[in-house]
């Protein structure tokens, strides 16, 4: 994955993120950015008054980094099945948040670090991911966000321990309008 270090790539992410969402909105758009260079996975997060008001994201993604960040905002805005789609009222209040991810690789739980790592778990048919973001947000230490990640993927508390199950970490680039 190549990094997006420049606040300029920033800068645009964000603008395409807001762009796509207001053009969802039927809202006269300005011309959109080129999109910087790149691919990979990307999760778009909208939060209305520092609370949590849609999230949706690709694991990977070939295509363009643009089109991806357009794609899961729109998704993020419209269609998280948590929450009704956004509304025109609720767009200039709204804050986008982009997190981009490295490339996912086996983890055990006692090397998970917290606020370093993001971690999605499988088992059987469940998963559930978690952004690396999410523990710190919500003060939890190793034991609470490993708890946490079992509920996100509908698994009783502890699973990452059975041997069946995948627990895999990966690394996020996390930057918003704020």
């Amino acid at each position: 994955m190549k990094e997006i270090t420049s606040p300029e790539d920033r800068k645009i992410l964000l603008t395409i993120a807001r762009g796509a969402i207001s053009k969802g909105l039927g809202l006269a758009s300005k011309k959109q950015p080129p999109s910087p260079e790149g691919s990979g996975g990307v999760f778009v997060t909208l939060k209305l008054d520092g609370e949590l008001r849609g999230c949706i994201g690709r694991l990977s993604s070939s295509a363009p980094i643009g089109s991806t960040v357009t794609q899961m905002a729109k998704a993020a805005a419209f269609e998280d099945p948590r929450f009704p789609p956004l509304t025109e009222k609720e767009f200039n209040r709204i804050e986008i948040e982009i997190s981009r991810l490295s490339n996912f690789s086996p983890i055990k739980a006692k090397d998970v670090v917290v606020g370093l790592h993001g971690l999605m778990l499988s088992l059987k048919a469940r998963s559930g991911l978690l952004l690396p973001q999410v523990p710190i947000e919500q003060g939890w230490d190793r034991e609470a966000y490993l708890s946490g990640l079992c509920r996100k993927a509908g698994l009783a508390d502890g699973s990452w321990n059975n041997t069946n199950a995948r627990l895999e970490a990966f690394t996020a680039e996390v930057f918003s309008e704020k």
